[in-house]
């Protein structure tokens, strides 16, 4: 079989993304996709082992400090990003994808990382003598472990919230409850109990108040998705390629590397505060929905 570009656009590309990969990554993965998938039989797995030896070069270069080194660093480290991005792309396309590649993918990232890290900051205190790049190495891995295991416990917390819609309407229809308040449903869905289950985690809006504060959110988004970018626009990728890349081919490791964990940080609080105003959605969605239970269950005044 013969992949084309289309094939690997629309079969492997995420729906949204960092931007950094939208624009800087994805044009060229993609194109090296094709090449690969077609011409060669190089595996996912290969294509990791080398990006991680890559990331370890471009290690290598860091710890060389002087700002050609750290160019060249900056390069592979690029390069690697993009094997990494590939390997992704082609178990996707082939459907050759294993539970043992992506977790292999995810400890060579984060190894990948440290090491960068280490290597770079080390590398500029044994330069200049400064012992900010000690503290910049602690925080880097900080953040980046942070926003990793942030991630996936804000997912969690999402998808817990969407469990928790649809036990407490299950509860309710088995507690005599007729159905969902219409005002939870959108215009195209009928009554049916069944049905509603299916699909109430899609219907019941829980960021309707942080909208309501942020008229121009939505507008952003839609921008945003359009272009397959996804609204966190500083997650871990746009924080490592800042300190990776853009600071060492500026030559400005130390306020480059701060300004990125400042927005990191930010973009990190504004997530947890648009997880509380869910929750706030949350707790009218459910009221809402046990509020017919209630009513039927309440005894009826005597006359």
């Amino acid at each position: 079989m013969t992949f084309t570009l289309h094939d690997v656009r629309s079969r492997t590309y995420k729906a949204r993304d960092a931007w950094w990969t939208v624009f800087l990554v994805d044009p060229l993965a993609g194109r090296l996709v094709v090449t690969t998938a077609n011409r060669t039989s190089i595996t996912p797995n290969q294509i990791t082992w080398g990006a991680f030896v890559l990331g370890l070069g471009s290690a290598w270069c860091f710890l060389q400090a002087e700002w050609s080194w750290l160019v060249a660093g900056a390069a592979i480290y690029h390069v690697s990003f993009v094997l990494d991005c590939m390997d992704g792309k082609i178990a996707r396309l082939k459907g050759t994808g294993t539970i043992l590649g992506g977790w292999l993918d995810y400890v060579f990232d984060r190894i990948r990382v440290l090491a960068c890290t280490a290597a770079l900051m080390w590398g500029q205190y044994r330069a200049t003598g400064q012992e900010i790049y000690l503290l910049l190495g602690i925080a880097v891995v900080f953040l980046d472990m942070l926003r990793y295991v942030d991630a996936l416990q804000i997912a969690k917390v999402r998808r817990q919230m969407r469990r928790t819609l649809r036990n407490t309407y299950e509860q309710s229809v088995s507690g005599g409850a007729a159905a969902l308040p219409a005002s939870l449903l959108c215009e195209d869905l009928d009554a049916d109990p069944d049905e509603i289950r299916v699909r109430l985690t899609q219907t019941v809006d829980l960021q309707q108040e942080f909208r309501s504060r942020f008229s121009w959110y939505p507008g952003m988004r839609e921008w945003l998705r359009e272009h397959r970018i996804r609204t966190h626009l500083v997650s871990g990728i746009e924080f490592q390629m800042a300190v990776f890349i853009v600071g060492p081919l500026l030559g400005a490791v130390i306020p480059v590397t701060i300004g990125a964990a400042a927005l990191l940080l930010l973009f990190e609080a504004l997530i947890m505060y648009k997880l509380l105003l869910s929750s706030r959605d949350l707790n009218r969605a459910l009221a809402a929905i046990r509020s017919p239970a209630e009513a039927s269950s309440s005894p009826t005044p005597a006359g």
